[in-house]
């Protein structure tokens, strides 16, 4: 486990946990349950162009949602393949069964599982975990960002010149369309570019500075739930692609960097339709 304190204000759970080993044992739980269903007869449905969900993420998503509201009966829920849930504490779970579905129904091993704890709009716990690789990237407010235990820091890479930039085109295609725009007019002021099929585990990365900057422009809570935390907590700027103000749970786009190669992505891509839409 990550850190034996709990959160400051979230109580510990009804077995006596703390959230943030709640958090764990579901991701982990959750992500036996997936890799056993890997490379398997999934049953796959479309929930739009290019959006896909399998069978293998609505069981996922029962298993952590049946553990964490039997651990915290209060929380309200917000989960991919769920209809919201209030609950009666200010707190609430949020789930993404698996991020990478397509990744995953398609064979390619590259895939997380999210499980966070939110307080309004601010997130206070939560992990990304990678089952094939057994990678727990884990964070809560104020105590630091670890991968499987031991602390991690974002990239102190200065010169966006030497960079790797990480996205996703995501599923709004007028928007990919203006940030593919973006990277082809930025080449080659930036050393390379990686787009691998999971916004979380991007982001994830990003926090563990596998990667130096990672930017999207259309994703939902359950994408950004852990990640947002994590990556403020290993020392990067979050930021919100529209306003550039803090990066919240509820921000639709993300532009994710240490704060010098903040500056400089933000300046080197001023005027760009993708910045600005």
């Amino acid at each position: 486990m990550s850190e034996s304190l709990a959160p400051v204000g979230l109580p510990r759970s009804r077995s006596g946990q703390t959230a943030l080993e709640v958090c764990e044992t579901a991701a982990r739980r959750a992500g036996e349950l997936v890799l056993g269903r890997f490379r398997t007869d999934v049953e796959v449905s479309l929930k739009g162009r290019a959006n896909v969900v399998t069978d293998a993420d609505l069981a996922s998503e029962r298993l952590i949602l049946d553990y964490v509201t039997g651990e915290y009966p209060d929380f309200g829920v917000l989960s991919e393949e769920s209809a919201p849930v209030a609950g009666a504490s200010p707190y609430t779970w949020v789930v993404d069964p698996i991020d990478g579905t397509r990744n995953f129904a398609e064979g390619i091993p590259h895939f997380c599982i999210v499980v966070a704890i939110a307080d309004g709009e601010n997130v206070v716990a939560g992990v990304t975990y990678d089952p094939v690789r057994d990678e727990m990237f884990s964070a809560q407010q104020g105590a630091g960002a670890y991968l499987n235990g031991q602390a991690m820091r974002a990239s102190d890479r200065q010169n966006i010149d030497d960079a790797i930039l990480g996205f996703d085109l995501g599923y709004d295609f007028g928007q990919a369309k203006h940030l593919m725009e973006m990277v082809d007019g930025i080449w080659p002021q930036i050393s390379g570019y990686r787009l691998m099929g999971s916004s979380a585990l991007s982001i994830a990365y990003t926090a563990a500075g596998r990667i130096d900057l990672y930017a999207h422009h259309s994703l939902s809570s359950w994408d950004i739930a852990s990640g947002v935390l994590l990556a403020q907590e290993a020392g990067a700027r979050v930021l919100d692609r529209a306003t550039l103000n803090n990066a919240t749970l509820f921000s639709p786009g993300l532009i994710i960097a240490n704060p010098a190669l903040m500056d400089q992505f933000l300046a080197m891509t001023e005027g760009y339709t993708w910045r600005t839409m």
